[in-house]
């Protein structure tokens, strides 16, 4: 059984001095794992989340509980000279920094990983910021949204006939978080063998343009843009979502054998399975404009319960195409122990996301809920640096925490 104890990164502390998405989605990911994850906010703002999306409970939002489970928060005015050094002495304790300011800025402050690592050298310490450290954009601030736009990502997504779309979530931002959090258990690794940190800098722009992938390298083989298809797939055919006669649902063939098995078992068309224009998916996706119309005819000519168990009974991928509420509240999901309810001091319970991995066929666990604003404050300086009650009175007096 997974306790807090053997989690893989128990143990290990993290300090996040990031907001909004991708760097707390690396800490998210760190505090997955089994790390302790203090996560700085400002005393009378906190993450610019908390503002964002539907109200749950007095300081949360839907949006900020996305990102921000297994960790907890505290308060501190980081434009103090004495939050600046609460701060320093709160590096001293941790493992890891993440950090997603302004570029400069968090060297103005006196905390940039020059600054520390001299007194510290076994630092791991991740700067996210929107473009290259080293180059001429440094200063820009990074944006999910621009760098969509920037990345070519909304010109590969929608349908050919809409103008360019971003991606229904911020998916620069949580796969630059994603790729932060990889950067840095192999910086964790590395410190193993040398006993040396790592500055880990991640960028928007560099891993929006990596979830292009292979769009992104069709578009240097063809000189321009290649074509959109919204919800088909560039290069397999039929792979994507049809109209049922009473509803949507996705069909996913992946080879020939199982286009020969559609068109016979599942659509009974085998004139389309033996047709020279559509034997191979080469040749079904040159000629998918002949094609298409065809099987959209098929398809939507019966009900989805018979085209899914037909297609299930012949090994065809295939499934539902659900409304987010419905998926979330699914017998799958349930059963899968994916959403949790968990106590709330405010709203009574609160919905928590689970952690997607499993160690040893087990699904590590969700240790604590999204925090309220500032709750560990005065639990965690005066347990890390020994700060009084009459000191961290007096701090709050002075709306240092």
């Amino acid at each position: 059984m997974t306790t807090q104890s053997n989690l893989p990164l128990a143990g290990v502390r993290v300090l996040d001095l990031s907001r909004v998405l991708a760097g707390p989605w690396c800490a998210m990911v760190l505090g997955d794992l089994g790390a302790e994850v203090i996560k700085v906010e400002h005393p009378q703002r906190g993450d610019d989340t908390r503002d964002w999306g539907m109200r749950v409970g007095a300081t949360e939002t839907a949006y900020f509980n996305s990102v921000n489970r297994n960790k907890r928060s505290i308060c501190l005015d980081l434009k103090t000279p004495e939050g600046q050094q609460i701060a320093r002495d709160l590096i001293r304790k941790s493992d890891i920094v993440i950090q997603n300011f302004k570029f400069g800025d968090i060297e103005r402050l006196g905390l940039g990983y020059e600054q520390m690592k001299e007194e510290q050298p076994g630092l791991i310490y991740c700067s996210i910021t929107g473009y290259d450290r080293t180059g001429p954009e440094a200063a820009r601030p990074g944006y999910d949204l621009v760098i969509q736009g920037e990345a070519g990502l909304m010109a590969l997504n929608g349908e050919p006939t809409q103008p360019p779309l971003k991606f229904g979530v911020a998916a620069v931002d949580m796969m630059t978080g994603m790729y932060a959090a990889q950067g840095v258990l192999a910086a964790l690794y590395d410190r193993e063998k040398t006993g040396l940190g790592r500055h880990v800098g991640m960028a928007l722009f560099d891993c929006g343009l990596m979830i292009t992938a292979y769009y992104g390298l069709e578009a240097l083989l063809r000189g321009n843009d290649p074509p959109r298809y919204g919800n088909a797939h560039p290069s397999i055919m039929p792979y994507g979502v049809y109209e049922a006669e009473d509803g949507p649902l996705v069909i996913a063939v992946g080879n020939n054998s199982q286009y020969l098995r559609f068109c016979t078992e599942v659509i009974e068309r085998p004139d389309l399975a033996e047709d020279e224009r559509f034997k191979t998916n080469l040749e079904r996706t040159k000629h998918r404009e002949e094609l298409v119309p065809q099987l959209r005819q098929a398809v939507g000519a019966r009900k989805r319960k018979e085209l899914l168990e037909r297609m299930t009974r012949v090994g065809i991928p295939c499934g539902e195409v659900a409304g987010l509420y419905e998926a979330m509240t699914s017998p799958r999901t349930v059963e899968a122990g994916l959403v949790n309810k968990m106590p709330h001091p405010v709203a009574g319970t609160v919905d928590v996301m689970s952690s997607p991995y499993r160690f040893n066929g087990e699904r590590l666990p969700v240790r604590s809920a999204p925090p309220t604003l500032g709750e560990g404050t005065n639990e965690v300086l005066a347990d890390l640096l020994g700060l009084s009650e009459e000191t961290l009175k007096a701090l709050k007096k002075r709306g240092v925490v």
